[in-house]
C-alpha cells in the first residue's frame, strides 16, 4: 500500500507539471483570461487548488482546525496575481512537503479522525484523504481544459493511464 500511495501522488505532480509546461506555451494572458466556469480565470483555479493542497496536507499532519484556518487567508493570497512559473513553483514547494510527509508516514493505512468545521468529524483514514487531494487536482485540472477550450486552446492529456504509459516508457 505505501509504493501505491507513493505512486499516486507521484501521479498528481506529474499531471500538475505537465499541465503547467503546456500552459506556458501558450500566450501569457491565457492564465489570467477571465471564462465563464467554476472559476474565472484558470489562475484562480490553481489558487483554488494549491489553497486546498496546503489545507490537506495539515490535515494529514494532524494540525488541529485552529491552527490551519488563520493560515487559509495567507495560502489564497500566496498564489494572486502569479504567473504560470510562480504558481509551478507554489506547487513545487508543496509537493516538497507532501513527500516528506510521506516519508515520515509508514503506514498510509493508518486510522485518523478529522473534524470539519460544518459537517463533523470522519473516521478515515491518511490514504482516504491522498486520495481525496489528488481526485481534488483530477477534477480541477479538467476544469482548466474546459477553460482552455473556451479561449479557444487545447487541453492537455494528464489522465493517470498517461502516467502509467510513461513511467513504463521512462523505464525502458
Amino acid at each position: 500500500m505505501l509504493k501505491q500511495t507513493h505512486q499516486l501522488y507521484d501521479y498528481h505532480v506529474w499531471a500538475n507539471e505537465r499541465l503547467f509546461g503546456h500552459l506556458e506555451q501558450l500566450p501569457k494572458d491565457v492564465f489570467h483570461a477571465e471564462v465563464t466556469s467554476v472559476f474565472p480565470s484558470v489562475s484562480q483555479t490553481f489558487g483554488h487548488m494549491y489553497l486546498f493542497e496546503q489545507l490537506y496536507l495539515c490535515v494529514l499532519a494532524g494540525v488541529p482546525n485552529e491552527n490551519i484556518f488563520p493560515r487559509m487567508s495567507v495560502w489564497a493570497e500566496q498564489a494572486q496575481g502569479k504567473t504560470v512559473d510562480e504558481t509551478r513553483q507554489l506547487f513545487a514547494g508543496v509537493a516538497e512537503q507532501y513527500r516528506d510527509l510521506l516519508q515520515r508516514t509508514p503506514d498510509p493505512d493508518k486510522e485518523m479522525t478529522i473534524e470539519h468545521p460544518k459537517y463533523g468529524s470522519l473516521n478515515t483514514r491518511f490514504s482516504e484523504i491522498l486520495q481525496h487531494v489528488v481526485n481534488h487536482g483530477t477534477y480541477h485540472r479538467g476544469n482548466v481544459t474546459a477553460m482552455l477550450r473556451q479561449q479557444g486552446y487545447a487541453g492537455f492529456p494528464t489522465d493517470y493511464l498517461f502516467y502509467l504509459l510513461n513511467q513504463q516508457e521512462s523505464q525502458r
